[in-house]
């Protein structure tokens, strides 16, 4: 069981602690790894993509952090889209997520 006040990234409707200040909102954006083949929204291969593009975020988000000073994000939205290289056969996800910054 995590700790709820070692959280500090908020994701849609979880919010942060009601003593957070908003510090400004930014966007981070996100990679996942590649992978041999295509993607089909709610395959196995997209989920693991998916579960790739998630850990590679909470890692960028928890860096955005300690460069702007904060100590909370809030993620408010999310764009994912899918890629696929013809050339390599690679597919891949990317994800656009905009975000508060708390104190």
């Amino acid at each position: 069981m995590t700790d709820p006040q070692a959280q500090t990234v908020f994701w849609h409707r979880d919010l942060p602690p009601l003593e957070a200040n908003v510090i400004g909102a930014h966007i981070v954006e996100a990679t996942s790894k590649r992978i041999q083949g295509t993607l089909a929204r709610h395959d196995d291969l997209w989920k693991e993509c998916e579960r790739d593009l998630m850990a590679v975020i909470e890692a960028r988000l928890q860096e955005e952090m300690a460069r702007l000073g904060g100590r909370y994000a809030h993620v408010r939205e999310e764009h994912i889209d899918s890629h696929h290289s013809e050339a390599t056969g690679e597919a891949w996800l990317q994800g656009r997520f905009g975000y508060t910054l708390y104190s």
